[in-house]
């Protein structure tokens, strides 16, 4: 698959669009936020600035992942992302993850925005499954992606040491066939 294409998805609160490099400074705030770090990133990932700048500058050059900011469709505002990477052409599946800054949680930008990239991907990539996975204690994840549609299909325990506990984690999956039937019903 060739994501070289980076559509913009409008919603009713959230738009995902291409990461320009102006984006960078506003998701290093975000990646610094401590929730974030809890649910997402490895302890001890070595991350800068420069790092971040020279990733989101580089998103929407990607051919073989799809990277799209979240922003605030009334602000425009920049409050996470979401990403549709490792492509599987014989699954015809792909991996599907995201992260929030504060000011984009609580408010229904979350699962618009999972809900629209779910959507592209199945509806307009063509996609038979996404999966994730999410840390166990990451209860208003797991939460959303319930509501979006992604099933459980297994547990991985304790295979993380979390701030000095171990936590297990959550693999999940949505198929084409289960998209299509929770959006028939939607309408």
């Amino acid at each position: 698959m060739d994501f070289s294409t980076k559509p913009v998805l409008t919603g009713e609160r959230a738009v995902l669009r291409p990461f320009t490099a102006a984006d960078a400074d506003t998701m290093w705030e975000i990646i610094g936020d401590p929730e974030v770090l809890r649910f997402t990133y490895e302890p001890g990932s070595d991350l800068d600035l420069d790092k971040v700048r020279s990733w989101y500058a580089t998103r929407s050059e990607q051919t073989d992942r799809l990277d799209l900011a979240v922003t605030d469709r009334e602000t425009g505002e920049v409050v996470g992302e979401v990403v549709l990477y490792e492509w599987d052409p014989h699954a015809r599946s792909c991996t599907f993850r995201t992260l929030l800054g504060p000011r984009g949680r609580g408010r229904g930008l979350g699962t618009e925005a999972m809900r629209l990239i779910v959507g592209h991907g199945f509806e307009q990539l063509g996609l038979h499954r996404i999966e994730l996975t999410a840390y166990g204690h990451n209860h208003r994840a797991l939460h959303v992606y319930e509501k979006v549609g992604f099933t459980v299909e297994g547990i991985r325990r304790e295979a993380a040491l979390r701030d000095g506990e171990w936590a297990d984690e959550v693999i999940m999956a949505v198929l084409d066939r289960e998209w299509a039937a929770l959006s028939a019903t939607a309408r």
